[in-house]
């Protein structure tokens, strides 16, 4: 029977059986697979079987599906590989005995794997992301208007404060 191991720290040894045609993976509790992790998505890919093919695909995630590495919309994912959901390293197991002395759940950590991706200066100068982006470009006015009303907010406990000392000295 093939399954899924998570090999991510914190996770690690987190696995899930392939035994109904169609799996969801993704953060919230209605997954067949939830996985609690920030950078996995609410629903972030589903898994299907097909034969003897195990094929992924991307729900629209934010942070990406990945096989070996190399992002996907929708691919095949072969016993040994490695499926990542944002942060999250999984390995597809095909349920073969493994060699003794051997840890499928431990992932090597002999060098540091950069997160493709993420959010590139010059798209943030020029507001390419979509408006409901969380790294949208915010506008002037809006720049603006805090800093207006920063400095009226200031400009009134100055002046409570100064009105209050007069107050007191008067008595």
């Amino acid at each position: 029977m093939a399954k899924l191991v998570v090999l991510t720290e914190g996770f690690a040894g987190k696995t899930c059986e392939l035994t109904s045609e169609r799996t969801t993976i993704g953060r919230l509790e209605d997954n067949l697979f939830p996985i609690p992790e920030p950078s996995v998505s609410s629903h972030h890919c589903e898994v299907t079987l097909r034969g003897t093919e195990v094929l992924i695909k991307d729900l629209n995630s934010t942070n990406g599906t990945f096989i070996n590495g190399e992002p996907i919309k929708e691919g095949v994912l072969k016993p040994g590989q490695t499926l990542r959901l944002g942060q999250v390293e999984l390995k597809l197991e095909n349920g073969r005995v493994v060699a003794p002395g051997t840890n499928p759940a431990k992932k090597q950590l002999d060098h540091t794997m950069p997160i493709p991706g993420g959010v590139k200066l010059n798209e943030l100068e020029q507001g390419t992301h979509a408006a409901g982006s969380p790294f949208a470009k915010k506008s002037n006015k809006a720049n603006k208007a805090f800093l207006y009303g920063g400095l009226v907010l200031g400009a009134v406990i100055i002046a409570l404060i100064a009105y209050s000392i007069w107050q007191i000295q008067s008595r």
